[in-house]
């Protein structure tokens, strides 16, 4: 039993009469554009960890030394420790020294449990 139906109708076979709602839909959807200004964008952090690299860099061999940090968007150090020097080889300095490698003192999950822990107290001793 072999049918030779359009696309048309078989979408309206399977689905129902839904194409009208979904024209709706896309119709109210593009009516009310959504306006995100750039200020909030910017303020938005992320909530992932994140490490901060700092390094002591140069820009001659034997020149004044600089602090240069980097805060990473991952938890690998071997990452953070290569997105670091080539961020600082962006910034035109040629020799680097690793000094650290650990999480952003802004993002610590260490703290984050600490602040939870007098809660988590309390709702154990009711």
């Amino acid at each position: 039993m072999t049918l030779n139906l359009s696309e048309e109708e078989m979408r309206k076979a399977l689905f129902g009469s839904a194409g009208s709602v979904a024209s709706e839909v896309t119709e109210s959807l593009a009516a009310k554009p959504v306006l995100r200004s750039v200020a909030k964008a910017a303020q938005r952090k992320s909530s992932s960890p994140r490490l901060r690299v700092t390094l002591k860099v140069t820009k001659t061999f034997d020149g004044v030394e600089e602090n240069f940090t980097y805060d990473a968007n991952t938890l690998s150090s071997l990452i953070a420790e290569q997105e670091a020097k080539s961020a600082a080889k962006k910034k035109r300095y040629k020799y680097f020294e690793v000094v650290s490698i650990g999480l952003c003192e802004h993002r610590s999950w260490i703290a984050v449990i600490e602040s939870w822990r007098p809660s988590i107290q309390v709702r154990l001793r009711l």
